[in-house]
């Protein structure tokens, strides 16, 4: 049985979206699990008792199981990370993740703001031994696969054996959480040859080439949106955080960029939407903050229900995998 803490205040569109999310979830999951509501109490019981009067008995039965756990302070999208750890310490976010630190919950999931949870991940939970940064996995849907595309944004500036590290990291999330028996690694870089890319990028080819990895070599951009390279298939991309981000935020435009340019073409919106289906984030949830000694799912902000439910889902596959132990195990190696 696992436990999951959720931010209930946290989103563009909290508490309707978390609360609603968690209904979702608590139905598809059973009662062997655990969802722990974390925020204002008084807004979370009238959220729900709105929500539990327009739903089924289904929805009604699951949410008997519901831990609601009272947080007085509510970080906003607008605060700096450090108010997250010092200004608010009793906020939805750090109470959630303070029952994870405690042993009272396993996992947490936020669509809350994205760099106070960075922050107070790392500062609740700690690091793993030999670990300096997390880095953010977030997975891109792709011609082929899905790939783990990582750092996503938690990092903009890199040393080369931290971008070491976030392939041992992203080798662990796609062997636990994908299923990739020995998860094809890719560097991401201007050019396939060894000698291109920034001073840390060929300094980090280099050290790849000797970790034990399933190191396939530097990969472009283009290979990412194949899923494959002329070497192969690829499960895991490594990069900076800055370049990581840029091509999610590029990724996310895709589909309206197509959608638009197929409606003009004629093609129906039924059509359009069965093609796209396969782009849309709110399939895979939630990206974890990997490296911290525990389950953090991040959200993205304007996450639907349906989103922030497959983020819980996220969450709980990471929960019993095991993949948090064996991410320590992995660059204790």
């Amino acid at each position: 049985m696992a436990r999951i803490a959720l931010d209930a205040m946290g989103g563009d569109h909290a508490p309707h979206a978390p609360i609603a999310a968690a209904l979702l979830a608590a139905t598809e999951l059973g009662p062997d699990h655990t969802l722990q509501l974390v925020g204002q109490q008084a807004v979370i019981r009238e959220e729900l008792a709105k929500q539990l009067a327009a739903a089924g008995p289904e929805a009604q039965a699951a949410a008997a199981h519901f831990e609601i756990i009272d947080a007085p302070d509510v970080i906003l999208m607008t605060d700096k990370p450090s108010v997250a750890i010092r200004g608010k310490p009793n906020s939805s976010m750090g109470v959630g993740l303070k029952l994870q630190a405690e042993g009272k919950s396993d996992a947490f999931v936020s669509a809350g703001n994205t760099g106070a949870q960075m922050a107070a991940s790392v500062f609740v939970l700690r690091l793993h031994e030999g670990l300096q940064r997390p880095a953010i996995g977030t997975v891109f849907p792709t011609a082929t696969q899905p790939v783990v595309v990582l750092d996503s944004g938690a990092n903009v500036d890199c040393s080369a054996q931290e971008l070491v590290n976030f392939a041992q990291l992203g080798h662990v999330y796609a062997k636990d959480i994908l299923g990739r028996p020995n998860p094809a690694i890719g560097l991401l870089s201007v050019g396939e040859e060894a000698e291109k890319g920034n001073a840390a990028v060929k300094e980090a080819h280099q050290l790849l080439l000797k970790s034990g990895l399933n190191f396939i070599g530097n990969v472009e951009g283009r290979d990412v949106a194949m899923g494959a390279c002329d070497r192969g298939p690829i499960d895991v991309v490594v990069c900076d955080g800055f370049t990581g981000n840029v091509l999610l935020k590029f990724y996310e435009a895709v589909p309206k960029l197509f959608g638009g340019l197929m409606l003009k073409a004629g093609v129906s919106k039924e059509t359009l939407g069965q093609a796209l289906s396969g782009l849309d984030y709110a399939k895979y949830g939630g990206a974890p903050l990997l490296g911290v000694k525990g389950v953090s799912i991040i959200c993205h902000g304007k996450s639907s229900p349906e989103a922030i439910k497959n983020g819980i889902k996220a969450g709980l596959r990471a929960v019993e995998s095991g993949m948090s132990r064996h991410i320590g195990e992995k660059v204790h190696a």
